[in-house]
């Protein structure tokens, strides 16, 4: 099958998985249709068992989807870029030491005690592994995606404050978390070695690199935008700024998503406020916020439809830690955010809920799932991955649906 063929397939299954959900669930579109989609996949898997021609099938064509290459290499620019565009950067400068703190400190402090707690448990279920391999799974699962909480937290209705805490950390901790997880990798493979000064300095390159790459990317997209009004060749300066920015970013070996994250910042505030007219600026927003609804329309079907690969050759243990590793992650991710807020404690007001809510809030998606496709099979990427899945389905499915309650309890 060809690529064209694929993207067809794709998306008129997500087109009409979007109808269906508009239709009939009424569902935030996001989430509506991953579970559609799942129970799409799950019907062809059980129809499967009767005529095997249906899975082998199904498994083909979602087999010839290399989701993380389309993730990390392709939406995952447009999607960063679209989401960093309509964040203020004033309100996300009020709360930069906690976002800082959690984007950091955080990812960090949770990729060892998820990593740890899962070295635990897995030989308990009788499954052998290595602890750097734990540590890649704790580095996989830990960042928040921005795609998963952005989508949601819109119609949550939560306040601006709990928002911006969230959305900005999610923006800059991905970043992050994919630098940690590559790094890890790099050492798994061989590529770099196990000491202080290494992993420092290449996380200092990958990170600083890419917020450096953004500023500049910004700065001279902001120039050009500045000193014409023409909407149509505005809007193309910022698409070509996103695809080849991300592409000078991967062939440079520093953070695209960290660069994505900072031109979309710098565009959305002074390119929108200060180098567009009135109708250039409606004009940006109508297409950035379309080319977020369809990729988000496009990864979340994917999503679902990956439980076809994911099903494959799967093992009841590993649903079993993959149903545990929910309650690792979510207390790992409580002890992860508990200390920024309690380290800025002495220094900033928070609220009493502000641990829960950040927790909870804290979604994973698609990221995760694609940087579980990344690990080497050596390395136990087919237990890994269903763990990764189980959790990535009930944070968008089950936290995704009821983050807005939880914050409405807490009045």
């Amino acid at each position: 099958m060809s690529i064209f063929e694929l993207i067809a397939v794709v998306l008129t299954i997500a087109a009409v998985l979007g109808f269906v959900n508009q239709r009939f669930f009424k569902l935030p579109t996001t989430i509506g249709i991953m579970l559609i989609s799942l129970g799409f996949s799950l019907v062809l898997i059980i129809l499967g068992q009767f005529i095997p021609a249906i899975t082998t099938t199904a498994e083909t064509i979602v087999g010839q989807i290399d989701f993380r290459e389309v993730l990390l290499d392709v939406m995952l620019s447009y999607l960063l870029f679209a989401g960093a565009l309509h964040v203020n950067l004033n309100d996300l400068a009020k709360q930069k030491r906690i976002i800082g703190l959690m984007a950091t400190m955080g990812v960090v402090i949770s990729t060892f005690l998820i990593g740890g707690a899962t070295y635990l448990l897995l030989p308990i279920l009788g499954i052998e592994t290595k602890f750097i391999y734990c540590l890649l799974f704790g580095a996989l699962i830990s960042p928040t995606d921005p795609v998963a909480v952005l989508g949601i937290l819109k119609k949550a209705g939560v306040s601006k404050n709990l928002e911006t805490k969230i959305t900005g950390e999610s923006l800059f901790n991905d970043g992050v978390g994919v630098v940690v997880f590559l790094v890890i990798l790099g050492i798994v493979k061989g590529k770099y070695s196990l000491d202080v000064g290494t992993v420092s300095k290449l996380f200092a390159i990958e990170v600083g690199g890419g917020v450096l790459l953004g500023l500049i990317l910004g700065l001279v997209c902001y120039r050009m935008i500045k000193q014409i009004d023409s909407y149509q060749v505005e809007v193309l300066l910022t698409l070509a700024l996103v695809t080849g920015g991300y592409a000078l970013a991967l062939a440079l070996h520093i953070s695209g998503p960290l660069a994505m994250v900072v031109a979309g910042l710098m565009i959305g505030n002074q390119g929108r406020t200060l180098g567009m007219s009135d109708v250039s600026r409606e004009r940006l927003d109508h297409f950035w916020e379309l080319i977020d609804e369809i990729l988000n329309a496009l990864l979340f079907a994917l999503i679902g439809l990956e439980l076809i690969v994911v099903a494959q050759d799967l093992k009841p243990v590993w649903i079993v830690a993959g149903v545990i590793s929910i309650a690792i992650v979510l207390l790992c991710r409580a002890a992860a955010v508990s200390v920024p807020v309690m380290l800025l404690k002495p220094f900033k007001e928070f609220s009493d809920n502000a641990i829960k809510m950040l927790t909870w809030g804290g979604l994973r998606g698609g990221i995760s799932i694609a940087l579980a496709l990344a690990l080497p099979k050596e390395a136990g990427r087919d237990v890994f991955l269903t763990m990764t899945y189980i959790v990535v389905i009930f944070s968008i499915a089950v936290q995704g649906l009821t983050v807005g309650k939880l914050y409405r309890s807490f009045g």
